[in-house]
């Protein structure tokens, strides 16, 4: 099957093609400019030049496609530049809906989140409003709900590495924000569980929760990264209100590490049984772990 990516040569999208192909499929990517070197060459991967903003790109993107995985989502979002949670996260799904419906693609599978919900953060209720159009716009609709993604970014960045950067390496103390739950979930796992709904159609109309096989505190995730980068770290708890009123005067400048928005859904926490993962992939999740975590050394062989 031809199956097109719109959010394609991200950290996460990038696994996915690789997946596809590796199942048999062929690809068609939207590329934005200035993005063509993030994905590697390969005869059964098709690239089309353009953006959410081109329509024409869009429809383009989707010609000859049995099914279109979106797969765009934002951290934090930058207005000035014209970079919102509205335009990616949900005007980018309706016109993918629409596009979808037009070139005869009947099959969508949407990533969205654990913990998505309208009203919400401007992240969250963007993601829900997207999940309830495209189950209601006449497609034979996939949501797949990731927890926390993690792995080897291939020279982007992911949670395990901004940690390391933000948290681990500073020598100062890291923080533990107390009451915080986790099921960080690999990577590898994410994309071979959503090729696994593609071949099955007793997941349409389905919303499947993807998590790790652990529910881990914010102070053992630090202590892994920091064992896996071969460092030792003290780490001590501040009150995530406190972490609020930083971010409160500090997160409209891009290199402050943690929006409020971030913080009330860490807050809110992001946890889910692993067994809907393990079903689709037919193997247990891979954890957190030393072995999964190899990419953060930091002298690697």
């Amino acid at each position: 099957m031809r199956v097109a990516i719109i959010g394609g040569t991200g950290f996460v999208g990038r696994y996915v093609v690789d997946a596809l192909v590796d199942a048999g499929h062929r690809v068609t990517v939207l590329v934005r400019p200035g993005s063509e070197g993030k994905l590697q060459p390969q005869d059964c991967v098709r690239r089309v030049a353009g953006d959410l903003a081109d329509r024409a790109a869009l429809r383009e993107t989707l010609g000859g496609a049995g099914a279109v995985v979106y797969n765009v989502g934002l951290l934090r979002e930058f207005p000035r530049r014209d970079i919102t949670f509205e335009a990616a996260q949900f005007r980018g799904v309706a016109d993918t809906v629409a596009a979808a419906r037009e070139r005869g693609v009947s099959r969508l599978l949407l990533m969205s989140a654990i913990g998505v919900k309208d009203p919400g953060t401007a992240y969250q209720s963007t993601k829900r409003r997207a999940e309830l159009h495209a189950l209601a716009g006449g497609l034979d609709v996939t949501v797949l709900r990731p927890s926390v993604v993690f792995g080897d970014p291939r020279g982007a960045m992911e949670f395990a590495t901004q940690l390391q950067r933000d948290m681990v390496k500073p020598p100062v103390p890291a923080v533990a924000f107390p009451g915080v739950r986790l099921s960080p979930v690999f990577v590898e796992d994410v994309a071979a569980a959503l090729v696994a709904a593609l071949a099955d159609d007793a997941t349409i109309g389905e919303t499947l929760e993807l998590a790790g096989p652990e529910v881990l505190s914010w102070r053992q995730i630090v202590s892994r990264v920091a064992a896996a980068s071969g460092r030792s770290k003290l780490v001590l708890p501040v009150p995530l209100a406190l972490m609020r009123a930083g971010a409160a005067l500090f997160d409209w400048l891009p290199f402050y590490p943690v929006t409020r928005d971030q913080l009330t859904m860490l807050a809110e926490g992001n946890t889910a049984p692993p067994d809907t993962l393990e079903r689709l992939i037919g193997r247990p999740a891979r954890p957190f772990a030393a072995e999964n975590l190899r990419y953060l050394a930091t002298d690697p062989p």
